[in-house]
């Protein structure tokens, strides 16, 4: 085992030959349970309920439920259209149900879908280990790192987007101490990023939302690292909420700020982030925790569950193509013509 693969032991998104296997992320760190989709109508859902998420592990689910409904004889089209509506502002799966749909234009029947799709999840995996190094070579040895929600093995196809930078970097030396945000509503940092982190013996200290600005304060952070659904023609990112905040923060303290996403996350058709669709999701989960209601009754809520950071805010985009520094419209176009 290499000193990355020591950092690296998460699978959430199988495929088992006839469905595909899905660890329950809305059920962790309290239980490891897994879901068997048998159709695309399974992985629709799937997605749509946060079972699966992550912009790049919602295109992996995405492009397996077209092989489902292929094995079983589904309307494609129909099944496609479902799957792309589950969630608005990931780009990742308009892109895998993109080229599956191509390949399914061509004629492909049910094996060489299956094919596509296990090719879009070996790239994702090979795609994130390349960022990881690339990422982490920006890092100066002994580093404090700052991530928001999460961009590990469970929102991918494995290693990470962000998080694979943090395992380079951990396993490289570069960083000594990871800091995660507990990313309200949902607690994906609190819930998995932990979970993650400390299954794979990574040092982790969870904060509050709210005390991200107090942390960098003290000067240990050098870096923020976060992950995107969405990145404009002109470098604005969208991410999830609260990453917008950080990079306010982080500029005011002079800690660098990172964005990590493949390539498939970037959409040079959106000009700005100003055109990206900020999915809204039901104001109950702001008014509960896990089921639980914790505000007044008659009480109402806003809940994007997006930001978007400007590109001058962004210090690096990292993507398997190569890093971008200070991003902006011009160099954006020079890495994706």
């Amino acid at each position: 085992m290499n000193a990355n693969a020591s950092h690296d032991s998460i699978r959430a998104v199988q495929w088992h030959g006839d469905r595909l296997h899905l660890l329950d992320q809305r059920r962790l760190p309290a239980e490891e349970t897994w879901i068997d989709c048998t159709s695309s109508d399974d992985v629709t859902r799937a997605i749509r309920d946060l079972a699966v998420r992550g912009a790049p592990a919602i295109g992996i689910a995405a492009a397996w439920g077209v092989v489902l409904a292929a094995m079983h004889g589904e309307n494609l089209s129909s099944a496609m259209a479902t799957l792309r509506a589950a969630r608005p502002t990931a780009v990742n799966l308009m892109w895998a149900l993109d080229r599956m749909n191509g390949r399914v234009s061509e004629g492909a029947g049910a094996a060489e879908l299956e094919r596509e799709a296990r090719a879009i999840q070996d790239e994702d995996l090979a795609a994130n280990r390349h960022m990881g190094e690339l990422g982490a070579a920006l890092i100066e040895p002994g580093s404090h790192v700052l991530t928001h929600c999460n961009t590990g093995s469970l929102a991918t196809a494995g290693y990470g987007t962000a998080l694979g930078v943090i395992r380079a970097g951990v396993a490289n030396g570069q960083i000594e101490q990871v800091y995660a945000g507990e990313t309200r509503p949902w607690q994906q940092g609190a819930r998995l990023t932990m979970w993650e982190l400390v299954r794979d013996g990574i040092p982790a200290r969870l904060i509050a939302d709210s005390a991200a600005s107090h942390l960098m304060k003290d000067g240990k952070i050098k870096w923020v690292i976060v992950g995107a659904d969405r990145i404009a023609a002109n470098g604005d990112t969208a991410n999830k909420i609260g990453t917008y905040q950080l990079a306010i923060a982080a500029r005011h303290h002079g800690v660098k700020f990172m964005v990590v996403a493949p390539s498939t996350t970037v959409d040079m058709a959106t000009a700005t982030g100003a055109d990206i669709e900020i999915e809204l999701r039901d104001a109950t989960e702001l008014l509960s925790v896990s089921g639980t209601r914790t505000v007044i009754e008659g009480a109402d809520a806003w809940n994007p569950v997006f930001d978007v950071t400007p590109a001058e805010l962004i210090d690096a985009i990292v993507t398997e193509r190569g890093v971008i520094l200070k991003p902006d419209e011009e160099q954006m176009r020079i890495l994706f013509p």
